[in-house]
Order: structure tokens, then sequence, then C-alpha cells
């Protein structure tokens, strides 16, 4: 059945961020378990992009399989408007007094995307209800993003996202906002002015923290976003941080803003929330926004809603990726790693007469990147990424190159020696030549 399933997957499945006018036909797996994805072919593979940045402890952990084991058994699904369940306020219970803030009530969604619209709405929403609900107003109107950022994929989501490919075809239908170029030394007393002359405008600041992930992962360091943070709060801009991708120890503590001294008043998360084995998204606020909505007036209430919205099983799932945190001592793990990727850049950083030229090799916790000198297209467009791909597979590691960004991300429970297969992988292609 395994060997035309390629097939039936052509003739009845649209892929995402597939084109597939000649597409490669895409790899059946049969399984998966830890690091490794099982192909019907036989062949093994390393997922060293835990599988779209979700998977932190590994594929088909038994722990979080029996929780949301027991979980379906007792209560599977219940709409949660004028329902609760005891998965969601643990969940809640646990998750609000680890963030790094002053956050007091989590809304949960379903995924990214959905988790920084809650986030988009509330802010808008927050001054929208303090200033008296006008028809139109040009205070608190808008939002604050960073050029070349990536916050998902629904309208909002792509609307405070750089104007990139991802966006193009919708352009026109997209809100307007404000955008800032990364802060760094050469740049943060512009971009404070900005902010002095502008904030009465701006409703909210969304940013990815540390790390810019779809869009290149670009980094930047803490020392001036801390300085353009703290303008925000000055400004009483409401600061929306999207964990979305850096969360829950991907950037070598457990939330990026952790290494922020200037705080957000709203948290996006999903991807990792559950360990990457269900759908879930979740934002938290602090209670000044949660308290702007509050009140006899029904027009302030926050109407939006998912079908799934705390899912019992996802939240169960969720809890159990918590325990395994502090059971299995993973943040240790995410310090190895980040300890490895490292040492491993400083290698890539002394090679010479290599096939590929590379460049801007960088590190934050369990992610390391470089980009791939190129000719031609730069960025997701260039060819070179599915190149690289098939590359990597040949030798049994599964890389998904963003364009000419090469970058690993892998699951928090990968080893020395499945590191150093990685590692080999890379310094062959970059070597040799692809």
């Amino acid at each position: 059945m395994n060997q035309n399933l390629s097939f039936r997957d052509q003739k009845y499945i649209w892929h995402p961020y597939t084109q597939h006018k000649n597409m490669v036909f895409p790899v059946p797996v049969e399984r998966a378990e830890r690091t490794i994805l099982f192909g019907a072919d036989g062949r093994q593979y390393i997922d060293a992009v835990s599988s779209w940045w979700v998977t932190v402890h590994g594929h088909g952990h038994p722990y979080i399989a029996k929780k949301i084991y027991e979980q379906a058994l007792k209560l599977e699904q219940v709409i949660f408007t004028g329902f609760t369940h005891e998965p969601a306020v643990r969940l809640a219970e646990r998750l609000l007094p680890m963030l790094p803030g002053n956050f007091s009530k989590l809304f949960y969604s379903d995924n990214g995307s959905t988790a920084t619209e809650v986030a988009i709405k509330m802010a808008l929403q927050f001054w929208w209800n303090l200033l008296g609900q006008p028809e139109k107003t040009t205070e608190r109107n808008r939002i604050l993003a960073f050029k070349d950022a990536y916050h998902g994929d629904t309208f909002g989501a792509m609307s405070v996202s750089g104007r990139s490919i991802f966006t193009r075809p919708f352009r026109d239908q997209l809100f307007d906002v404000e955008v800032i170029d990364l802060p760094d030394a050469s740049n943060i007393n512009q971009l404070t002015a900005f902010l002095r002359e502008n904030g009465k405008k701006i409703a909210g600041f969304i940013f990815e923290p540390l790390v810019q992930g779809a869009g290149g992962m670009r980094m930047y360091q803490a020392e001036y976003m801390n300085w353009l943070l703290q303008v925000c709060r000055e400004e009483k801009i409401i600061c929306i941080a999207d964990e979305v991708m850096t969360g829950f120890g991907r950037t070598g503590t457990m939330f990026a803003c952790e290494q922020l001294d200037v705080k957000p008043d709203i948290i996006c998360l999903s991807k990792g929330i559950t360990g990457g084995v269900m759908a879930l998204g979740a934002t938290a606020c602090s209670e000044e926004i949660y308290e702007a909505f509050l009140h006899d007036d029904k027009l302030r209430t926050f109407f939006h809603g998912h079908s799934f919205t705390a899912n019992p099983m996802a939240c169960a799932a969720s809890l159990a990726s918590l325990d395994l945190f502090e059971e299995e001592k993973t943040l240790e793990s995410i310090s190895r790693i980040q300890k490895r990727n490292t040492a491993f850049a400083q290698q890539l950083k002394q090679l010479e007469d290599t096939a590929l030229t590379i460049s801007n090799i960088r590190v934050q916790g369990t992610i390391l990147a470089f980009d791939v000198e190129v000719d031609d297209v730069r960025g997701y467009l260039n060819h070179l990424g599915a190149v690289i791909t098939a590359a990597a597979m040949k030798e049994g590691v599964y890389l998904r190159p963003l364009g000419n960004t090469v970058y690993i991300l892998p699951p928090y429970c990968i080893t020395d020696e499945e590191l150093d297969k990685v590692f080999q992988t890379i310094l062959k292609i970059v070597v040799e030549g692809v």
C-alpha cells in the first residue's frame, strides 16, 4: 500500500508552501521515534528541524501519548463557552507563573497564526475600549512591527508580517502597519526618535524576540531590544512577544523574553506548547489589558473564539510536555545542544576552499544558522534550499533551508552521535557542494 502512497498523495492532496508543478514526490513516513523519521522505503532520517520547529521532546514520546489516551477516554472535546475542564485550568495555572512577565489570563486558540491574531485584536480593542469606542481615530490605531517579520498566514498575522513573497498576492487587502528595522548600535537612536514622535498613534508593537524565524533565522541582541522596549513602555505602547517559535527552550532559556530586561504585556505561544504533538495556541495578557474588557457595556467583550479552543487532549499533551521539561532535565539537554552548536559554528568559520561560500554563521540556543552566498535570488525562492534538502536526505538527515539560509533546530532528545551526523552532513555539503 505504501509503495504508491506518493502517487495517491499527489492525486488528492495540496501541501503547504509547495509549488506542485514539477514537484518532487513527498516521502512517505510510516512512523517516527525520538529524532528519527522512518520512511516507507526502509530508510531513516534524522529530523534536524523538529518537523517545522514543533517537536521539542522528539517523536512518539510514550508519556505524552499516554496522557492524551487517558484524556481521550474521559473528555475529548467540549465547547469552551459556558463550559470549562480540568486540563485547561491546570495548564493555565502552571503556565502563567512560568511566563516572563506579569501575566494574569490565558486565552486559548489552536495554532500560531491565531495566537498572534488574538494578540493583535487584544491590543487594538484595548485602546478602542479605553478611548470610548470611537468610529474613527488616529490615536492608538496602528500596529508596529519589524521589517522582514513573520507572524503567520491569516490576514491579521500577514498584515503585521513583512511584505514578502508570502503576502504579495494579498497586499491590497492587508492593513497598514508601522515598520522598523531590527535594533542595533547604528540605528537605536533613530528608532527611539521614531517611537517618541509616533508613540501616540501606535496601539501595540509585535516582535519575535531575539530570532526572526521564517524571515531567515535573523538574530539580534537583547541589549538594543531592551532599549527599544523601554521606550515603548514609556510611550504606553503594548508590547507583544510572538514566542510561537522561540518559546519552550529554543533560544536557550524556556522563553526568549527571559533574556530581556523589559517584559512584554502579551505573549503568543504555539508550536512546542504541546511538545509538538497536537495543535494548540495560547495568548497570555496582563491584568491591565484584561480589565479593559470588563464592563457592563457588552460591546467591550472580546468577540473571538475557535471551535477547538482549549481542546482537552491538546491541554493534556501540554501538561505532559511541561512534566517532561522537569523530569527529563530538558533544559540541560538544551544547554548541551547550544554548546555543540557553538563549537560547530567555530568549525564552520575556520573552513577554507569550500565549494559553497557561507557567511553570517550564528547560534542562539538550539538554533544554528548560516547563509550560502548566491549569485541569483536570495531568500525563500532561491533554488538552493531544495537542492540542499535532497543532498542531506541522501545522507539520512532532514534539513529544510529557508532558501539560501541553512539552519538546524533539532528535538532536545537528539544524541551527540546524531548531532555529529547532522554536522558532518552539513560539512560535506558545504565543502563538496551539491
